[in-house]
């Protein structure tokens, strides 16, 4: 019975080989090297001849400098990143209401182009937008009577500026998912909501929203997944001398202490304890889900 049965589907597992293996290559055996976090690792000893320090990598980043503002930072971003995740599903919901087709092709025209825009051309534009002499947006803030404000060189600017221009770039393609959730919901259920007399508002709240719930709520967990990570590059690109008070957090510390200091096990500490707090969220975010509705990953 299952040799028949792999005889009928074999195509099918051929399709899906290529993302196993690149899991298995990329993702499961890079986990070999984690264990240098639990070591005092020297290149030339190697990974195993190096000495088991167990859990002073970690002991020393929680009791570092830096362990208070790196964290704070990564959690206010995350947050307000969050805080943000309807902003999509509203997006969504409009797009889909409009009627009129050229008007629906052009509005989500514009808002996916610039998921398309590559990070680095991204960060160059915002950091241009906002440039105190010749930026678009401080020659609008001296037109309305105002001073010039440098943007990128104040810390109280980052996080609203790296969150709300991601939100940007991220917007419209954020809302494809929703979208195609959306077209999943049987028309037959609008039209004898209408005959009832039912608004538009009551439809979109009643049949729309229902309809797409298991997606957002699948999309949440996910989401809850990686909230500590926020991503190197951007970050990364936007951060100065001048507003790293805000912009410092564990993925640039990382990346400071691992590649630029040498500090192999001491940045792989910090990220695996970064990966641990995004699994044990995950798991957290799962376990509600599943306890309040029936949609959730495992």
């Amino acid at each position: 019975m299952a040799g028949s049965r792999l005889k009928r589907t074999w195509p099918l597992y051929v399709l899906v080989l290529p993302a196993i293996v690149y899991y298995v290559l990329f993702q499961y055996v890079p986990m070999y090297g984690v264990q240098i976090a639990f070591k005092q690792y020297v290149v030339t000893k190697g990974i195993w001849g190096s000495d088991w320090v167990g859990f002073d990598q970690f002991v020393r980043f929680f009791q570092s400098y830096y362990f208070g503002r790196l964290l704070r930072n990564t959690l206010l971003i995350s947050l307000f990143q969050l805080a943000l995740f309807p902003v999509s599903v509203l997006v969504a919901l409009s797009l889909n209401e409009l009627v009129n087709g050229k008007y629906k092709k052009f509005v989500q025209t514009v808002t996916y182009a610039p998921h398309f825009i590559s990070t680095v051309v991204m960060s160059g534009m915002i950091i241009a937008f906002l440039s105190p002499s010749t930026g678009i947006v401080n020659k609008f803030v001296s037109w309305l009577g105002g001073d010039p404000i440098s943007f990128m060189t104040k810390p109280e600017w980052f996080k609203s500026i790296f969150v709300l221009s991601g939100e940007w770039q991220n917007l419209g393609w954020g809302a494809i998912i929703y979208l195609a959730a959306l077209t999943g919901i049987n028309p037959e259920l609008h039209e004898a909501a209408t005959v009832d007399g039912a608004s538009r508002m009551q439809r979109i709240r009643h049949i729309n929203l229902p309809g797409i719930m298991p997606t957002i709520t699948i999309l949440l967990i996910l989401n809850a997944g990686s909230f500590m990570s926020i991503g190197f590059e951007r970050v990364y690109l936007l951060q100065n001398t001048l507003n790293l008070q805000a912009s410092d957090v564990i993925q640039t510390y990382v990346y400071r202490s691992g590649l630029i200091d040498g500090q192999y096990s001491f940045s792989s500490a910090v990220g695996l304890f970064n990966s641990a707090v995004n699994l044990v969220l995950l798991l957290i975010v799962n376990q509600t889900a599943r306890r309040f509705s029936s949609t959730s990953l495992l």
